[in-house]
């Protein structure tokens, strides 16, 4: 596998502490929900509740970095996403998060921004975490946005999806796919009108373009299969 390529702004700094008393000195928080006010939060939430996996929705880049877990969901723009991500420096802490090893899940708009740029907005210049872009679906007979039910076809095995079927179904809101540019990145396919990466991985990074929150069991296999995972791939 190709190494993860990582901004050169993602360096370690020093951050003001200014947390809630009962996030000062904690336990160590198994999952950090990314908060970048990009929606589908609180589903995620109780989806890792539902499966018992401590888990915290948080921007603080303490809790971030301390976490063991990552998620980094998202609904939405990429251009309004990347510029709450970029003013807030979660931007470097999602780059340090991935560069120290620790287990990132991708979702959705989380799965499109982690790539190089997006054709969404004009063009929006992404994190570059995996190399690629996000495209648009091309004028086609079929509705866009992507949305409903749709079949993954898993063309390499991960440890995240132990148990899960090669061709289960999974619940997709999108007008926009990702691309990646190593194609040996692509776990799992999905085909609407075009076949595009539904799954992507690298290393400590696993990320879907549907929503394991909203996809009944399979989903909330993925999340507990995730929970447990060390990043090692």
């Amino acid at each position: 596998m190709r190494e993860i390529s990582i901004m050169s702004t993602c360096i370690r700094h020093d951050y003001p502490i200014d947390l809630p008393q009962h996030l000062l000195h904690p336990k160590r928080i198994m999952i950090a929900i990314v908060d970048y006010k990009a929606g589908n939060l609180r589903s995620v939430e109780r989806a890792l509740k539902h499966i018992r996996a401590d888990c915290i929705i948080t921007a603080h880049p303490h809790a971030i970095l301390n976490a063991e877990r990552v998620i980094f969901p998202g609904v939405g723009a990429a251009g309004k996403a990347m510029e709450a991500i970029i003013s807030t420096g979660l931007n470097r802490i999602l780059c340090e998060v991935v560069a120290h090893g620790n287990p990132f899940l991708g979702i959705c708009l989380g799965t499109q921004i982690i790539l190089d740029e997006s054709e969404e907005d004009g063009g929006t210049k992404c994190l570059g975490i995996m190399p690629g872009t996000v495209r648009r679906f091309p004028e086609m007979n079929l509705k866009i946005p992507h949305m409903g039910w749709n079949n993954i076809s898993v063309k390499n095995d991960h440890p995240v999806l132990n148990g899960v079927e090669r061709d289960a179904q999974f619940y997709f809101v999108h007008s926009y796919f990702p691309d990646p540019a190593d194609k040996s990145d692509i776990i799992a396919e999905t085909d609407y009108g075009v076949n595009f990466a539904s799954i992507m991985a690298r290393k400590n990074v696993f990320a879907t373009q549907f929503h394991p929150e909203k996809s009944g069991a399979a989903g909330l296999r993925i999340l507990e299969n995730f929970s447990r995972w060390n990043g090692r791939y």
